[in-house]
């Protein structure tokens, strides 16, 4: 499966911006999709993930609250839906998916988007 991220830009603290990871592939549905982020000098870190379904979400804790994480099967696009920018959500998001069950570090991913740079200012 091949995935396109859009959506990244600039806003000022406090704002929001929707982030949209579209795949290519008949097999959508049989994938769990994560996000990740990477800021500079920093490891690539996780985000949020969702089962293939949609019925099971996970998000990391420093954005647990601001950040939504769905997906429309029929769209074969997963979104990132981030309110309450904080300066320190400033990253390189990717989208990724998974093919077992229930994926949680970076390893397990075996496909990643090209990334979207998203810059919260102060």
């Amino acid at each position: 499966v091949q995935l396109q991220a859009s959506g990244g830009g600039l806003v000022q603290a406090g704002g929001s911006l929707r982030l949209s990871c579209a795949a290519s592939g008949r097999t959508f549905g049989n994938y769990v999709l994560g996000w990740f982020r990477q800021a500079p000098g920093k490891e690539r870190e996780f985000v949020a993930r969702i089962s293939r379904t949609g019925g099971s979400t996970d998000y990391a804790d420093s954005v647990k609250g601001r950040f939504t994480i769905s997906r429309d099967n029929a769209k074969n696009t997963v979104y990132l839906q981030m309110n309450s920018l904080k300066p320190e959500d400033t990253a390189v998001y990717y989208c990724a998916a998974c093919q077992q069950l229930w994926c949680g570090s970076k390893s397990e991913y075996d496909y990643w988007g090209q990334g979207t740079q998203v810059t919260v200012s102060s």
